[in-house]
Parts: structure tokens; sequence; C-alpha cells
């Protein structure tokens, strides 16, 4: 799990990440590759 400033660019990483929020943190998972994980702030 990466801790980011922009999650636009790791969103851009691979096509299958998605930006969730999870109380109140904003979060890029990605089921099929797990290596994209990442947090804002």
């Amino acid at each position: 799990m990466k801790v980011v400033n922009s999650l636009k660019t790791a969103k851009l990483r691979d096509k299958n990440c998605r930006v969730v929020r999870r109380r109140g943190r904003v979060y890029v998972i990605n089921k099929k590759n797990p290596r994209f994980k990442a947090r804002q702030g």
C-alpha cells in the first residue's frame, strides 16, 4: 500500500484500478493486481 498525494496518477497505472472512499479516506484498489493499492494523504 502506497500513500500518495494524488490518486489520479495511481488510478491511471492500471485499467482495473478503482477509487473507493472508506472511513473518510480515499483508496485505490485493484482486484486483478493487488500491487496497485494506494491511499491518499
